[in-house]
């Protein structure tokens, strides 16, 4: 359940940057003590890093890697903990690669989004405040989402190229909720989210703390070698911490 909400989270927090070079972005990110289920699970802090470069994106955190290729139309999942990957064709269709209960519990996505009105400077970035609603069946996701335009590069390329292939076909979400996500504008600066799943309340933050052009280290956006190819997940991948 923990990996099922990690990527839920990783979902809900991608932002965006020019494909003119690449980009480096650092975040920082941290989950509250929660208990689910009779389990507690402590807190976590964790640094993520993201690559962006000309059609290609990579999302690395300490568990879990995510890369996708436009080019060749392909999105990988990387499992380090279980030095495992799933390489997965583009447009993505999650009923071939993901369980059946992933699949239905993405199902009916609902989001809405209402700008605030409200402005913050978030290390060094001028930001602005959206409130955003999502349900996805068991869970309420609640998001405070401060967003900069005030960034060095064109944070439209993302939003057209590379955000719809990822999140509409991972969250089965609909041209509905793709049109809301598009009200928040700018690069996503600090998310704050608490969400409500079966009683428990689960309640973390991600910020980012560094963006900057410079040359990728050798085989970011490459499955690291004697990892082992799977067709598709299983519920325990998703749950494996």
């Amino acid at each position: 359940m923990k990996k099922l909400i990690a990527l839920i989270g990783v979902l809900l927090i991608f932002t965006s940057a020019s494909f003119a070079a690449d980009v480096y972005v650092k975040q920082t990110s941290h989950t509250d003590e929660f208990s689910m289920m009779g389990q507690s699970q402590p807190a976590k802090d964790d640094i993520n890093e993201m690559w962006i470069g000309k059609d290609k994106f990579a999302m690395v955190s300490s568990e879990t890697t995510i890369i996708i290729n436009l080019d060749d139309k392909k999105m990988y999942m990387i499992n380090h903990s279980t030095k495992t990957y799933v390489p997965m064709d583009l447009p993505l269709d999650i009923s071939q690669y993901f369980p059946a209960q992933f699949s239905q519990m993405m199902k009916g996505v609902t989001i809405e989004v209402n700008p605030t009105g409200e402005t913050k400077t978030i290390n060094s970035w001028k930001c602005e405040g959206y409130d955003v609603n999502m349900k996805i069946m068991m869970m309420d996701m609640k998001q405070k989402v401060w967003a900069s335009t005030d960034v060095p590069f064109d944070w439209k390329a993302f939003n057209e190229k590379m955000l719809p292939q990822f999140t509409q076909a991972m969250m089965n979400i609909g041209g509905e909720a793709m049109g809301e996500l598009k009200e928040i504008k700018g690069f996503q600066i600090r998310t704050e989210m608490s969400m409500d799943m079966m009683g428990a309340e689960m309640k973390s933050w991600t910020e980012v703390s560094e963006i900057t052009k410079k040359s990728p280290p050798a085989g970011v956006y490459s499955v690291p070698e004697g990892y082992t190819k799977k067709d598709k997940f299983s519920m325990m991948d998703l749950q494996k911490k």
